[in-house]
Order: structure tokens, then C-alpha cells, then sequence
């Protein structure tokens, strides 16, 4: 198996990738959300909040 970030061997300390710095590269990427996947529905949040200020839940 080999790296994801830079196609190396993976260690098994650090499986899936070969070192720490692979895997903070990772991270990273999480963390910026650069993983998201884009998504049709829901709506914006604009759009939503828009659809709820004209037609209101109604509450019992």
C-alpha cells in the first residue's frame, strides 16, 4: 500500500500513511475542508432562511 499524500510505502505505525508529517499533511486538509464534498440539497443557507421567513413552521 502506499501513501496517499505522497506515494511512498506506508509504515504500519502510521497506516494509511509512510510518516507523521503525511499524516499532519492530511490533517490539515481536513481541517481546511478541503475533503468536502459538494452537495445539491440541502439549499443554501440563504435560500432556507429565505423559505422559512416567508412560510413559518407552524407550532402547536
Amino acid at each position: 500500500m502506499s501513501c496517499p499524500i505522497c506515494n511512498e510505502k506506508t509504515v504500519q505505525k502510521y497506516r494509511p500513511f509512510c510518516s507523521k508529517r503525511c499524516a499532519d499533511i492530511d490533517l490539515g486538509r481536513w481541517i481546511k475542508g478541503d475533503y468536502a464534498i459538494p452537495a445539491d440539497d440541502p439549499e443554501s443557507l440563504e435560500e432556507a432562511a429565505s423559505k422559512l421567513q416567508s412560510n413559518p413552521p407552524i407550532r402547536h
